[in-house]
Order: structure tokens, then C-alpha cells, then sequence
């Protein structure tokens, strides 16, 4: 539950500080006093979207901080799971805005983002304000009602599961039977491509080879030239270089008993003689099998070209991109012809996971339709005393297509007269039936949703003081069982209900408006009270109306 609030130079507030009890509690105050400044910066709090024109003027930043009281609500697992330190006795939530317009949000001092906040703000505090009523217009609600009622969150757990594999091998077929329709399509072309591939014959490392073999042809007679003149200077009969070098070493073997120093030499030379024969025979080889073959050259360029082309056309650099390319239209023709197998298989299996969500949707109908009948019957049993004794509310569940909530669409039907068919129930109930309406499902759905702290505002518009009284006795009973009810309220019969009271008011300063907010004793109760009966002037007869409305309250404390 909310412990207590503190604001500082949030539009026309200052600095307020303060406490707030368990059980029901009314605020009350004058139109514009600034109740709605209190909500906005709850609001905040909850992650709702910060305005820099918020900040009081002449003011650079303004500070919106709640302390909670979440020990009896096993929200423990918030915190471990996004390693925020933990108070449950104290839980902080603080909101910054300065006037340059950034926001930053804390929960017990530890920076969070504000998706972070509005996820613990959701399950902290409930604002039901008179645009909420608007709610009832939304299926979602109404489902939602209806699925908290039922007690459906492990149902529906196990069903949205499942409807998730459902519609992912529903997207699964759809795309690929539009790319099957689209490779079919495209059949011919993609044979043609692949003609034109296969025809090419590569393999990985050809260009390469190609094209050094077709630089070779291209150059034939240089190197046929080079290779002849080497092997006339080596092996030529007149003056090669190998006669020459065993010329040389014969001469040096014949003085080499009386010539030590020549040995050394003459080994060198020997050994020379052997390496420049050996290559003298390797040059005369290629020589002889080097042969230039003007249609081979041709062939090889041919093909080159045709590599080429392939890669200019396809935008790659590589036969083995080109390579990479052919694999996969292989695939795409090889889908091609087995599609209708691929197609039959995914649609079998869309089919069965379609039934097992029919089979997990039909569990959570079950379970609506039983807690339909227990909301149709609570509704009525809430709704006669507050002023509609003849209503009839019913919830009408129709069927629709499998969706992430099942295959129930929820109608609230209502009838305030006898005599008049039921019809949805924003289309025919007034604004205070429906304020009386949303009273009532909240309070049923409270006794289920442990929400610590919910918010009326205003929610009294449009009915009359005796409606009001039981209004508030229905918001009495929410506010018991460790729970925190808050009501801001223009109606005295309300006001007398709380069991702490809160005025607003505002008050002109030289330095312009300034809203406050203060706890009301015993005796500033009755005095505002009576001044919510009677206006301004307040007449004894107001006090004594005052007092009396208040006895109940009073005499409990």
C-alpha cells in the first residue's frame, strides 16, 4: 500500500509530504484546488509521459517520490529478477524532471528505465478514473474480467503457448507457399540459370589455373626462345657452357697431385659441372614438350570469357561464389519439385497444432463460461442495491478465430428495465449506471487481483447521495482485507465514509497559486463536510448533518 507521498515544485505544489493510512480514505477539495495535480504525479510514478512544463515556475527540476508497503503481497520476485535491491517494507519510487526535459526514474535508489517502473507501477496502484469507463467499450477488458473472475492464468498460460508454435507454422506454410508460387514462377528462369552455370563445367581453383596457362599461350614464342637460347649457351656444340666447364675441370684434375690448392677448386667444379647439366637436360626437356597449339589457347579463353560473363552477371568475383550460386538454384528447382511433399507436410502439422489449441481454447471456455455465470449473478447482486433494482447484466460469449486469447469474444449486456432488451452495455446504460457498473466489477475483481492500492476519482459523478452512501460502503469493503482504497470525491455522503480524510486547497501567494494537501482531524471533518452540504456558509443545521453522517466513522476510532 501507498505509505507516503512526497512533491516538490510539481506545477502549483511546492513541497507537500504526506501520509497515507490502510482501509478507505476520501479527498476532497474544491474544483481546481488541485486533486488532480496529487493524480498526475501518481501518474508519474507509474511511468506515465513527463512534460517539462510540469515543473513550477521558476523552478529547474521538480521531484515525485512514493514509499510502499509491499510485504504482504509477494511481489519479491520483481526485484530478484531485475537486481534491484529489496525493501519490501519500504519499497521507494522516485521520479526527476528537469527543465530541460529529462526524466529519470529510481526504484530503492537504483536507476531503472521507465518501461521498468510502469511494469511495477501496474501492479502497485490502480487510478480509476471517469475515462476508464471507457474500458467498458473494449473487448480485452471484458475478457480480462471475465478470466480473473475464472481464475484462467495457468489455462491461458498453456494456451497462449501453444497458439504461439500454431501461428508461427502458420506463417511458416504462408511464406513458404508464397515462395514456392514464386519459384514457380520463376522455374524456367532459374533452370536457365542454372544451364547456363553447369554448362560452364567449374571446379573450385580452374580460373586461376586458366589463367595462368592462358598468359603462357599467349607469350608461346618468347618462351620458346628464351628456352632454345638457354639450352645453345649451355649445350651448344661451339662454345656451351658445359663443355667449357668440363673443359675447365679436366685441366685442374691434371695438376691436382702437384697442385694441392687446385683440389678445392676442381671439387667445385665438378659439382657445378653436375647442376648446370642437370638443368641443361630440364630446359631441353620443356623445350621439346613445350608446344604452342593455337586451338587450345582458344578453348581456354573461350572459357575464361564465359567465366567472366557469369560472374558480371551475377554480380561475384569468384567461381566459388559462382559455385555457391548453382548449389543453390539446385535447391530451389529441387524445392520446386518436391513442394507439394514440403507444403502437404507443413500444413499437416499447422493442422494438428490448430487442434491442440482448439483442444487448450475449449478448457478456457469451459472455465468462462462458469465464471460468466458467477459475474452475471454477483453483477445483479451489486448492481439492486445501488439504484438499478430491476437491472439484468448478462455475458454473452461468442466464438471467434483462434487468437493469442483464445476463441471467446466477451459482450457485457445490460438492462436497467424489464421492459428494455439487453443490449451492450456502453450503448444503453447512462453515466451513472456505468460509474455504478465499473464499481462493481472492480469490487469483484478485487477480491481476486491482490492490487495494493486502488484510486477512485470522481467516480460518484452523476448518481445522487443516497446511491452515493452505498457506493461507498462497496468502496469500504474493498479498502478491508489489507487493501488501500482511495477515493477523491465531490459528494459528502462519500466523504464520511473514509476513514481518514484529505482536503486540497489552493491559496494566492506573491509568488502565485499554490496548492496544499492536509489530514483532517475530527473536528476539520465535520467542518468540511458541512461545507460540502451547505456551500460556503455553513449553518448549524450543515454541522449537525455533518456530525451524524460522520457518527458511524467516528465512533469506530
Amino acid at each position: 500500500m501507498l505509505k507516503q507521498l512526497y512533491i516538490r515544485n510539481f506545477t502549483l505544489i511546492d513541497e507537500l509530504n504526506i501520509q497515507f493510512n490502510s482501509g478507505f480514505s476520501v479527498i476532497t477539495g474544491e474544483t481546481g484546488a488541485g486533486k488532480s495535480i496529487i493524480l498526475g504525479a501518481i501518474g508519474l510514478l507509474l511511468g506515465n509521459r513527463a512534460d517539462s512544463k510540469s515543473i513550477k515556475q521558476g523552478r529547474d527540476k521538480c521531484i515525485i517520490e512514493a514509499h510502499f508497503d509491499l510485504s504482504r503481497y509477494n511481489m519479491e520476485s520483481f526485484f530478484t529478477n531485475h537486481e534491484i535491491e529489496m525493501d519490501m517494507e519500504d519499497t521507494i519510487i522516485r521520479r526527476e524532471l528537469t527543465i530541460s526535459g529529462k526524466s529519470r526514474a529510481f526504484i530503492n535508489d537504483t536507476p531503472v528505465q521507465l518501461t521498468l517502473m510502469r511494469e511495477l507501477g501496474e501492479t502497485l496502484v490502480d487510478i480509476h478514473s471517469q475515462h476508464q469507463n471507457l474500458l467498458l467499450q473494449k473487448e480485452d477488458f471484458q475478457l480480462n474480467v471475465i478470466d480473473i473472475i475464472g481464475m484462467t492464468e495457468q489455462e491461458l498460460n498453456e494456451y497462449k503457448k501453444e497458439f504461439n508454435k500454431y501461428h508461427e507454422l502458420v506463417k511458416e506454410t504462408e511464406d513458404t507457399r508464397a515462395q514456392i508460387e514464386e519459384n514457380k514462377r520463376n522455374e524456367d528462369f532459374l533452370r536457365f540459370q542454372l544451364k547456363e552455370i553447369s554448362e560452364v563445367k567449374m571446379q573450385s581453383g580452374d580460373q586461376e589455373k586458366l589463367e595462368k596457362e592462358s598468359e603462357q599461350l599467349a607469350h608461346a614464342e618468347d618462351i620458346k626462345s628464351a628456352l632454345y637460347s638457354s639450352d645453345q649457351l649451355l649445350m651448344g656444340d661451339e662454345g656451351g657452357i658445359i663443355e667449357n666447364l668440363k673443359l675447365a675441370a679436366q685441366h685442374l684434375h691434371n695438376i691436382e697431385n702437384v697442385y694441392e690448392e687446385g683440389i678445392e677448386l676442381v671439387q667445385r667444379l665438378d659439382s657445378s659441372y653436375i647442376e648446370l647439366k642437370d638443368i641443361a637436360q630440364e630446359i631441353s626437356s620443356k623445350m621439346d614438350n613445350f608446344e604452342f597449339d593455337p586451338q587450345h589457347q582458344v578453348e581456354i579463353n573461350t572459357k575464361l570469357d564465359s567465366i567472366y560473363t557469369l560472374q558480371q552477371k551475377f554480380h561475384v568475383n569468384s567461381i566459388d561464389e559462382l559455385l555457391e550460386i548453382q548449389e543453390r538454384l539446385k535447391e530451389q528447382i529441387e524445392n520446386i519439385d518436391n513442394s507439394d511433399d514440403v507444403l502437404k507436410e507443413l500444413e499437416e502439422k499447422t493442422y494438428k497444432q490448430e487442434q491442440i489449441c482448439r483442444n487448450k481454447a475449449a478448457v478456457l471456455t469451459k472455465k468462462r463460461l462458469i465464471a460468466a455465470k458467477k459475474v452475471e449473478q454477483e453483477m445483479s447482486n451489486r448492481l439492486i442495491p445501488l439504484g438499478i433494482p430491476n437491472v439484468r447484466f448478462q455475458v454473452e460469449i461468442l466464438k471467434k478465430d483462434l487468437s493469442i486469447d483464445g476463441v471467446d469474444k466477451i459482450n457485457f449486456l445490460f438492462s436497467a428495465n424489464k421492459s428494455t432488451p439487453m443490449q451492450p452495455v456502453t450503448q444503453v446504460a447512462s453515466g451513472g449506471e456505468i460509474a455504478r457498473v465499473m464499481l462493481s466489477l472492480k469490487a469483484m475483481i478485487s477480491g481476486t487481483v491482490k492490487l495494493p492500492t486502488i484510486i477512485f476519482d470522481e467516480i460518484d459523478t452523476g448518481v445522487s447521495g443516497k446511491i452515493a452512501e452505498k457506493m461507498a460502503v462497496i468502496m469500504q469493503e474493498m479498502g478491508n482485507n489489507n487493501r488501500q482504497v482511495i477515493s477523491i470525491t465531490h459528494l459528502p455522503q462519500i466523504a464520511a465514509m473514509g476513514s481518514t480524510h484529505y482536503k486540497v486547497s489552493k491559496e494566492e501567494t506573491p509568488e502565485g497559486t499554490v496548492s496544499h494537501m492536509q489530514l483532517l482531524n475530527n473536528d476539520e471533518r465535520v467542518r468540511e463536510i458541512a461545507q460540502m452540504l451547505s456551500g460556503s456558509d455553513i449553518s448549524q443545521a450543515a454541522i449537525n448533518n455533518a456530525q451524524e453522517l460522520l457518527r458511524p466513522v467516528l465512533n469506530k476510532k
